[in-house]
């Protein structure tokens, strides 16, 4: 029934988009990732640092979906969905293993499943970290039960299928090396599981019963040999918490706010937290912190966590699940809880995913506990329990659809928050990709009224601001984000192609470089430094550049066509004859390179290759000025006047005011004695360009020795 239900409620999210909030860049618009599953893409799993994580497996797991799917958002979030199924039913077998509370256990992984606040996690493609870092939180806590076991009873026999043979014993280290395997996978799935090792010794408190919260020597003793065994798991947390910090740090993802205002809404954000737990209202993807109060919010909420931790602990002897429970939620909430403040938001629902578990697990053995000596205490139990899980479906349900596109979570998350900026950008980046750029450029400003110091906000409006002619505006918001966040490497790539655009090579070459030191193995920027280079007439460095591009994505045609481009103006034939045919295997139909490789066959003198590839650069642009003017070209070259007097006529049909059309048509018709047209196409040329002196001299030609010709018409 846990799977069924969980599937079924889900089940919508398979015909979501993905959000243009972090799905790009951890999905869409990353080519390492979307180019599927590959042993290079697997290396540059393990040895970079991407959106300010060190999270090799999450890569990986993405890049298994895009072999699987490619860019289908529908294949992701499926997996997502599964993912999410199997820690439900992992952590019914792990309660259910540990309490031996059959329906308890069911109840509580029945609130995780279907929980609102976890729709987040789940129908949100790029938080694969929370349901992937939960997997292995769970194996690590099932093998730790086992090792547990083992250790107690003196034995650890497990009983074969067969039921002719003989059980099979394992050792007890056997288990304790599975639980450090599953962990360390789990904090390359999201560095958010460092709290693991506190955890089991919760665990240790309450179910498993290990020492007691007696200051008695045995006790003491106990508790010391609990954190003796626990060494390894706290090495890996060390080691984790470590390069958590760092990449962040390196990635510009830790805020600079001060430390007094940190700490006032970490103290605000877990009362928040616990009302939105047990009233689930008004969630949203993003939550700005509050605008004012904060500091008598939290003193307030101080007081209220104090007195509910003081009171676990006073009753922890008769009420262990009190305290293990109410510490679970505690202390799995400090990686994200704003201490060290990563992100721009005072909180999110997707950080509930594991630490949610141990207010599900105080409230459900409390409500036993109370209703235990209450008659029809299974009914009355079944009522509440009843009335809590559709109440959570029938909210999880809504959540869900919020998650359709960036357009509806965004709407929503404006409508339940205020000053809310980031909802403001994103919104307006989504509707301005559909077209809508009035409300679009309404939106961004808001953005950047209300936060100016927010990169997005202020690249999203810049780029809205291009789109409505207002290039110069435009520029100074985009060099505002670009300075605003030195160490996005997407947002100073994307203001260098802007720049490039414009024709500002020198600029856009300090925008990509700037990105590359950030990431050197961004192919697209190494391309785009070279483009910018090329245009500043250094064909040397434009040729490394563009070399590093190809070399880094060798299937990227375009990479393949612009290193071509580069290496034809450097007069380095053959070779970019070679690129222009590597950009044409990978993409038979792009025009431009059948161009330039014409243009290169051209220059060998294979005027007859160069024709093939002329004539298939028109028919795939045929209203291409340009192409019809080359084709025209090649014709003439290969004696078939007739054939070039036709592109010629066509080019002049798209641009009729073309002298070197008139000139090269007058050419053709000549070739053909058709004197007449050629006169009137020449007379045209110098009409055009009256300096035109090979037009002139074929003109003085024909009418030397046509002397009926030289009337005007």
């Amino acid at each position: 029934m846990l799977a069924l239900v969980t599937l079924v409620v889900y089940w919508p999210i398979t015909r979501h988009n993905f959000t243009n909030f972090d799905d790009d860049g951890y999905i869409t618009g990353n080519p390492h990732v979307n180019s599927g599953l590959s042993w290079p893409n697997i290396l540059w799993s393990f040895e970079h640092i991407n959106a300010g994580y060190w999270i090799p497996l999450t890569w990986i797991s993405h890049m298994v979906d895009c072999q699987l799917y490619g860019l289908n958002p529908g294949g992701h979030h499926l997996t997502n969905l599964l993912f999410h199924l199997t820690n439900t039913l992992l952590l019914f077998l792990l309660l259910n293993e540990l309490t031996g509370a059959l329906w308890r256990s069911a109840f509580v992984a029945a609130l995780f499943a279907w929980h609102p606040l976890h729709v987040e996690s789940v129908a949100w493609a790029c938080e694969r970290k929370d349901v992937l870092s939960a997997f292995f939180w769970m194996l690590t806590l099932l093998a730790y039960a086992r090792y547990v076991r083992c250790v107690t009873s003196g034995t650890c026999q497990v009983t074969r299928t067969d039921s002719a043979s003989s059980p099979v014993t394992r050792h007890p280290s056997l288990y304790y090396f599975l639980a450090l395997l599953f962990f360390a996978c789990g904090l390359m799935s999201k560095p958010m599981v460092v709290t693991l090792p506190f955890v089991l010794l919760l665990l240790d408190f309450w179910p498993l019963e290990r020492f007691s919260v007696q200051r008695s020597e045995v006790s003491v003793q106990n508790m010391a040999r609990l954190i003796l065994e626990k060494i390894p798991f706290f090495t890996l947390a060390a080691a984790g918490s470590g390069v958590a910090f760092f990449t962040q740090k390196v990635g510009g993802a830790v805020s600079a706010d001060t430390f007094s205002l940190r700490l006032a809404n970490v103290l605000w954000a877990y009362v928040r937290y616990i009302s939105k737990i047990f009233w689930p209202v008004d969630l949203a993807v993003i939550y700005p912190f509050p605008s004012q109060g904060l500091v008598a919010l939290a003193i307030v909420a101080a007081l209220l966590l104090a007195m509910c931790s003081g009171a676990f602990i006073f009753i922890a002897r008769r009420r262990p699940y009190l305290l293990a429970g109410w510490f679970w939620f505690l202390g799995t909430l400090v990686p994200a809880i704003g201490i060290v403040q990563v992100g721009s938001q005072s909180m999110a629902d997707r950080f509930t995913y594991v630490p949610s578990i141990g207010l599900f697990i105080l409230v459900v053995w409390s409500v036993n506990d109370i209703l235990i000596s209450t008659p029809h205490k299974q009914k009355i139990a079944a009522l509440l329990g009843t009335a809590a899980l559709v109440g959570c479906l029938a909210i999880t349900s809504i959540q869900i659809k919020y998650w359709r596109s960036s357009i509806t979570l965004f709407r929503h998350a404006l409508a339940v928050t205020r000053d809310n900026y980031i909802a403001c950008a994103c919104l307006g980046q989504a509707l301005d990709a559909i077209g809508q750029e009035d409300e679009a450029l309404t939106l961004c400003t808001n953005a950047v009224r209300i936060k100016p110091n927010y990169p997005p906000g202020q690249f999203f409006l810049g780029m809205v601001l291009l789109k409505k002619g207002k290039s110069e505006e435009a520029l100074s918001h985009l060099s505002a984000a670009a300075r605003l966040a030195p160490f996005d490497t997407t947002m100073h790539y994307n203001f260098g192609k802007v720049l490039l655009d414009f024709d500002r090579p020198q600029e856009a070459a300090a925008c990509f470089i700037t990105t590359l030191d950030n990431n050197p193995d961004f192919p697209a920027a190494h391309n785009g430094l070279g483009k910018a280079y090329w245009k500043q007439g250094k064909l040397d460095q434009a040729t490394n550049q563009l070399s590093q591009a190809v070399t880094l994505e060798p299937d990227n045609p375009q990479f393949h066509y612009d290193f071509g481009t580069v290496l034809l103006a450097n007069s380095n034939v053959d070779e970019a004859i070679a690129q222009f045919s590597e950009a044409l295997r990978l993409k038979p139909d792009f025009a431009d390179a059948h161009g330039n490789l014409a243009v290169a066959f051209i220059r060998q003198g294979r005027a007859r290759e160069a024709l093939i590839h002329f004539s298939e650069a028109v028919r795939l642009q045929p209203n291409d000025p340009d192409r019809r003017f080359n084709l025209g070209l090649a014709r003439l070259d290969n004696h078939q006047p007739a054939e070039a007097a036709f592109q010629f006529s066509e080019e002049l049909r798209l641009t009729p005011n073309e002298t070197k059309a008139h000139y090269r048509l007058a050419q053709a018709l000549q070739q053909q004695n058709k004197l007449a047209g050629a006169v009137e196409h020449y007379r045209e040329a110098l009409r055009l360009t009256p300096e035109f002196p090979e037009a002139k001299a074929a003109l003085d030609q024909i009418l030397s020795t046509n002397p009926n010709l030289k009337a005007e018409p």
